[in-house]
C-alpha cells in the first residue's frame, strides 16, 4: 500500500471538521450561538480521531488483528487527522470567545493542550523522530496524555449541568475507556 493511499484520514478529518464548523454556523440563532455550536461540534468530531490515536497500540496489544495492525501502522495519519480537526476547533473556539466579547484568557486552559498538539504535529515525521531520539517518544507520550486529560476534564465538567449531562457522561466514559485500554495493555506487557 502506498503512503499516499494511507493519508486518507487527513482528507476525512478536513471534511468532517469543516462540515461540523458549517453545521454549527448554520444552526445557531445568533452569531455568538453559531460560533458556540461550531466550537462544540468541531470538538466532538475530533474526539473519535483522538481516541483512535490514543488507544491504537493498546488495541493491538490486547486484540492483535489485521485491523489493529493497520491502525497502529497508520497512527501518525490518524494523529495528524485529529490535529486538523482540532485546528478547525481552535478557530471556531477563538471566534466564539471573541464574538461573545469574552477575554481571550478563557482559552488559556487549553493552551497547553494546543501547544502539545502543535509540537506533536510538527514532529510527526521519520526525520524528526530520528533527530529527537528518545525525546521524541517523551514528547509524544506526554503530549497525548495532556490532551487526554484536557478532553476528560472538559467532558467531566459537563456532568453536573442538566443540559449537558448526557454529553458529559458519554465523553467522559469514552475517555476513561480509552485510558482503561491503555492500562490493560500496560499490565499485559508487564506480565508478559
Amino acid at each position: 500500500m502506498s503512503i499516499l493511499s494511507r493519508r486518507w484520514p487527513l482528507a476525512l478529518a478536513a471534511l468532517i471538521g469543516v462540515g461540523a464548523l458549517f453545521l454549527g454556523l448554520a444552526q445557531g440563532t445568533s452569531q455568538a450561538d453559531s460560533w458556540n455550536l461550531a466550537a462544540r461540534y468541531t470538538a466532538r468530531v475530533g474526539l473519535p480521531l483522538f481516541l483512535l490515536t490514543y488507544a491504537a497500540s493498546s488495541l493491538l496489544r490486547l486484540a492483535p488483528s489485521p485491523s489493529t495492525k493497520a491502525l497502529v501502522r497508520d497512527r501518525r495519519w490518524w494523529g495528524l487527522a485529529f490535529a486538523i480537526t482540532h485546528t478547525i476547533h481552535f478557530y471556531a473556539l477563538y471566534m466564539a470567545v471573541t464574538t461573545r466579547g469574552d477575554s481571550l484568557t478563557l482559552l488559556a486552559p487549553g493552551a497547553v493542550a494546543y501547544g502539545a498538539l502543535l509540537a506533536m504535529a510538527v514532529t510527526s515525521s521519520d526525520a524528526t523522530m530520528k533527530a529527537l531520539g528518545a525525546n521524541w517518544k517523551r514528547l509524544h507520550r506526554t503530549g497525548i496524555h495532556v490532551i487526554w486529560l484536557v478532553f476528560t476534564l472538559a467532558y467531566a465538567k459537563r456532568i453536573p449541568v442538566e443540559e449537558t449531562m448526557v454529553t458529559g457522561l458519554v465523553g467522559t466514559a469514552l475517555c476513561l475507556l480509552a485510558a482503561g485500554l491503555r492500562f490493560a495493555a500496560w499490565r499485559k506487557t508487564r506480565r508478559g
